[in-house]
């Protein structure tokens, strides 16, 4: 009974189906590849000295961030690595490379999430090991769940602090990250490493209500920023200005939200809502919800991703974070919500938006009534989403050896998007 409670089972039914039937019910082996934009022939550290990158699971591997956690590990111009962790897996590199960081000297501190459902044995297990190790483990807060997905790296070199904060939308978990589709972000902009550390600063004392000049933070700053965000697009519509909001997550439930976005509609705003599950919001509601549409994919891979856009061309405001639009989320949890600032990763997330946006095989439109139904076919070429993407990634996956290029340059940010909207309406 405990087994079927905590669907464990789920994953081992494939390893139990004969050859054939194997054959016939599962899909084709697809190995995680190396992304595009790193160098195989280089540490991933001074690459991500020099640039921003971006990791889109399952499409890519996980490694590249394992590998950079390892070399952090070794590296004697390393100070200190602050992580928070709400899942892991059961076998766990991330943890084996933290407690070697520890052992070598540095300051490793971890903010665990002990009450992650169904994971609370594992995380207090994981814990124990690290604290065994010389970390300093920190567990969480009274009455608010640390969801958060953030880890920071800072070196000093040449007499000058370095910061590389990496910000994620999926759990450090080597299992998952081969299942559900998550960003991961790794930048050494200095102004978004200050704020990471002043969050780590503050996290460390309990203080819940930190400000930060780039990171949006839960529970205290996060859900008055993207209200901010939406007023914003909602105020150039009724000045006659394009104004354009684009969110994927996975719920939208919070009452406040959902009034915010209902008055964008109305005030002329374009909006897109990719939502894997709960969507407390109807579209298409005359005098309501007229401009905005929602849709959501189920694929082979579970969407986990959370993307926040707001405006159009180079001037919009772009975030990918840990939080859903639910009141849990924006006030009873901590989460982080990263501006995405690199110009070729900003390009990249557009496309990947564009390709989510153009999906009509998987994607299921949500009606005015609250019900789903196909995209409807317009003479389009068939399109799924999630094999697009893995078709892509191993196609453009560098050769051992070989210097990967930097993203292709494409059309200006969300340009593509807007333009399908309205070829769409």
């Amino acid at each position: 009974m405990q087994q079927c409670h905590n669907l464990l089972y789920v994953y081992s039914l494939e390893g139990q189906l004969p050859g054939e039937s194997r054959a016939a019910l599962c899909y084709e082996p697809f190995t995680p590849k190396f992304p595009m934009g790193l160098s195989r022939s280089e540490r991933i550290l001074p690459q991500v000295l020099r640039h921003d990158a971006l990791l889109f699971y399952p499409f890519h591997s996980m490694d590249p961030f394992l590998q950079l956690i390892r070399e952090a590990a070794n590296d004697p111009n390393v100070l200190s690595i602050k992580i928070t962790i709400y899942r892991l897996a059961s076998k766990a590199k991330l943890i084996e490379y933290l407690a070697a960081a520890a052992e070598n000297g540095k300051d490793v501190s971890v903010l665990m999430e002990l009450r992650a459902r169904f994971d609370e044995q594992n995380n207090i297990s994981w814990a124990e090991r690290l604290e065994d190790a010389g970390c300093t483990v920190q567990y969480g807060f009274e009455g608010v769940k640390v969801h958060s997905k953030i880890c920071l790296i800072t070196r000093r070199e040449r007499g000058s602090i370095q910061h590389i904060t990496q910000v994620g939308t999926g759990n450090y978990n080597e299992k998952t990250a081969k299942l559900y589709t998550d960003l991961c972000l790794i930048t050494s902009n200095p102004a978004i490493g200050a704020d990471a550390a002043a969050f780590f600063q503050n996290m460390s004392i309990s203080n819940l209500e930190g400000e930060y000049r780039h990171l949006l933070v839960a529970p205290n700053g996060l859900k008055n920023r993207l209200i901010s965000l939406i007023d914003g697009e909602t105020a150039k519509a009724r000045a006659g200005k394009p104004a354009h909001i684009f969110i994927k997550c996975n719920s939208v439930t919070d009452r406040d939200l959902i009034d915010k976005l209902s008055e964008a509609s109305q005030a002329g705003v374009d909006i897109v809502l990719n939502v894997r599950g709960i969507c407390c919001l109807r579209p298409g509601v005359p005098g309501k919800t007229d401009r905005i549409r929602v849709f959501s994919i189920v694929g082979r891979y579970l969407e986990h991703p959370r993307i926040f856009a707001f405006g159009v061309g180079k001037d919009a405001r772009l975030y990918i974070g840990s939080a859903d639009l639910m009141t849990r989320n924006t006030e009873r949890r901590v989460e982080i919500a990263c501006p995405v600032l690199d110009e070729g990763i900003r390009r990249q997330i557009a496309h990947y938006v564009d390709v989510l946006c153009r999906d009509n095989g998987k994607a299921r439109l949500m009606g005015s009534d609250g019900h789903y139904f196909p995209v409807p076919d317009r003479g389009e070429a068939p399109l799924d989403a999630q094999a697009a993407f893995m078709e892509e990634a191993a196609r453009q996956e560098p050769a051992p050896g070989a210097v990967s290029p930097a993203p292709e340059r494409r059309k200006g940010f969300f340009a593509a998007v807007l333009d399908r909207l309205k070829s769409r309406s």
